[in-house]
């Protein structure tokens, strides 16, 4: 559906000074949601709010590569009343986690509670903190990376710090535990860029333990204990967990917070690397 001077051509033909690309842009495809009964592990809900802790493995909203199975598929079939919110794909989502990071989320259960979390989340005054466990020692207890965040050069699935476009990204983090060759980070990000604190832990050299995407390649460890690897390659996932989040409530204003307690496949590593 694209042309180059009104002929068809091929996606390797080179465009010079004076070329005129044209076409169509063809509409999408509709996604129509079905309610599954998937398990669903729910921390609080009301008329308003719900919220949940996501497992590792699900992925919030449905999308081309995952029409089911997702997080928003449980949450029709437990809240019957919410396909309208946002339009239909998202109904509720003021927020996401990555397929392979766990922990706790909210979702709007109508549009009033949508649009007063979405400009919480705008304004940046949502309290979030991460756990996550990584390479390296840190000499330092606390800090800061300010590295703006945009799409990599030449992998589009990636971020990246090293971009032509790159958005503000602030993250800050303080050493929880130091193990045997690795660190349990709490992290507070101030921005909410894709992939942010996977992309910035990478870029000061101190990548999450089984991130498939900026993670270090062959042995998960330092050391090549079988039974580490196993644990690791069990956990399938980046090492990242969303621990806290608190906000104000939509409705009653009251400030909220909610606690996911840390996964049993994240437990079983830091307990691994304590017996050291």
């Amino acid at each position: 559906m694209v042309f180059l001077n009104q002929k068809e051509a091929k996606p390797s033909s080179h465009l010079k000074t004076g070329d005129i690309v044209s076409g169509m842009i063809p509409r999408p495809k509709p996604i129509f949601l079905q309610p599954e009964p998937l398990p669903l592990t729910i921390f609080y809900e009301d008329p308003s709010i719900i919220v949940v802790d996501k497992p590792a493995g699900m992925v919030v909203h449905p999308a081309y590569g995952n029409p089911s199975g997702t997080l928003v598929n449980a949450l029709l079939y437990h809240c019957k009343d919410r396909a309208g919110i946002n339009g239909s794909i998202r109904p509720g989502i003021v927020h996401r986690l990555d397929k392979g990071t766990s922990g706790v989320m909210v979702v709007a259960k109508d549009d009033q509670a949508y649009h007063q979390l979405t400009k919480q989340f705008k304004n940046r005054t949502v309290e979030k903190s991460y756990l996550a466990i990584v390479y390296g020692k840190f000499s330092q207890d606390t800090g800061v990376i300010n590295a703006p965040i945009g799409r990599h050069l030449s992998q589009r699935k990636r971020m990246s710090t090293r971009t032509r476009k790159g958005r503000e990204a602030i993250t800050h983090w303080r050493v929880m535990e130091r193990l045997n060759g690795f660190t349990l980070l709490e992290i507070f990000p101030h921005t909410g860029r894709t992939h942010q604190i996977r992309v910035h832990l990478s870029s000061i050299g101190h990548p999450l333990l089984g991130d498939p995407l900026y993670g270090r390649k062959g042995k998960p460890g330092a050391f090549g204990d079988p039974l580490f690897r196993e644990l690791v390659r069990r956990m399938n996932r980046q090492a990242l967990h969303s621990h806290r989040l608190g906000f104000i409530h939509p409705r009653t204003g009251e400030r909220v917070s909610f606690i996911s307690p840390i996964p049993e496949d994240m437990s079983k590593i830091l307990s691994f690397l304590r017996e050291q």
